[in-house]
């Protein structure tokens, strides 16, 4: 249980200057979750956070790291959710932000890869320069569907530095005939509130109950190349460019039906049986595709003997 007491440090750390609370209490707290309700310890110590957050009347970028600074992680290190760290990237590039609640969004670079970094417009940060080159303090770490990104708060500090950093390529390449769509694909609904991407089940979030929702797309696919599978993840821009469905025909389809399965049905017709390669980083089983090629229809099992023959 040495996790369950780093855990605990951590969230003294980052709450002792606006709570009376020991290390004790935040690990029996965070200890209760575990043993008795049976919560994994990440999700234990985000609920917790959570909860302290609400008890201190802060906003989570209101809340420092702790604890006389941080980490440097590797941007292509970086495993693990709601960790508080520096990084010493390039800005590799700039997109044009989606919400209107976003400063800034990109890609951040340095030898070990790239990950993406959101700026939100009420943390009131100078913007990043595409191309240069900073030491960022205190940014904290957040996951989605498997794809790590780093999050600039109030309390990050910016430093621009005089020098050029290589980016790494921390990408893999993956290929088979695609001979599975996975449970949870097709048009789903994820929780709306801040900072989480949570999938719903049931219409409920595991960490804020019942929500209304925001429609997403993905497809969670399974690929064979003959000696072993690769389980891949598209997310809405992959699903939409791999199936031909955007989310807003996606919507009308499930609409006229009454039922969102219709969609998972109508891209498994369009692409299973078809052999893909894909390419994008790692996350634990899955490749998260950032690109692909179509290499064409084939009869699946009639391309696994041939491939198993070899």
């Amino acid at each position: 249980m040495a996790d369950l007491q780093q855990h605990a440090e951590a969230i003294h750390a980052q709450f002792s200057d606006h709570l009376d609370i020991t290390v004790d209490e935040v690990r029996e707290r965070l200890d209760t979750l575990v043993t008795e309700y049976k919560v994994p310890a990440d999700e234990a110590r985000r609920s917790l956070v959570n909860n302290y957050l609400d008890e201190a009347g802060l906003d989570r970028d209101e809340l420092g790291g702790g604890g006389g600074g941080n980490e440097l992680v590797p941007v292509g290190e970086v495993d693990a959710d709601e960790e508080w760290i520096d990084v010493r990237a390039v800005v590799v590039e700039l997109w044009e932000p989606r919400s209107d609640s976003i400063s800034q969004v990109g890609l951040l670079g340095d030898e070990s890869g790239t990950i993406k970094f959101v700026s939100f417009k009420t943390s009131e940060l100078p913007k990043l320069e595409e191309g240069a080159a900073y030491r960022l303090g205190n940014v904290v770490t957040d996951e989605y569907e498997g794809r790590f990104s780093v999050k600039l708060n109030r309390t990050t500090s910016i430093e621009k530095l005089d020098e050029d950093i290589e980016v790494g390529d921390d990408s893999t390449e993956v290929e088979g005939a695609l001979v599975d769509i996975q449970r949870g694909s097709g048009l789903i609904k994820r929780c709306p509130e801040e900072d989480c991407t949570r999938v719903l089940q049931n219409g409920r979030c595991s960490e804020h109950g019942e929500v209304e929702g925001e429609f997403d797309l993905r497809i969670k696919g399974v690929l064979d190349d003959g000696t072993q599978v690769h389980e891949v993840i598209f997310d809405e821009e992959m699903t939409e460019e791999l199936t031909g469905i955007t989310l807003a025909e996606a919507k009308e389809m499930a609409m006229d039906a009454l039922d969102t399965s219709v969609v998972a049905d109508e891209m498994k017709a369009g692409v299973l049986g078809t052999y893909y390669r894909v390419r994008g980083p790692t996350f634990g089983r899955y490749v998260l595709a950032d690109e692909f090629e179509r290499l064409g229809p084939v009869d699946a099992e009639a391309a696994l003997i041939k491939a198993r023959s070899m």
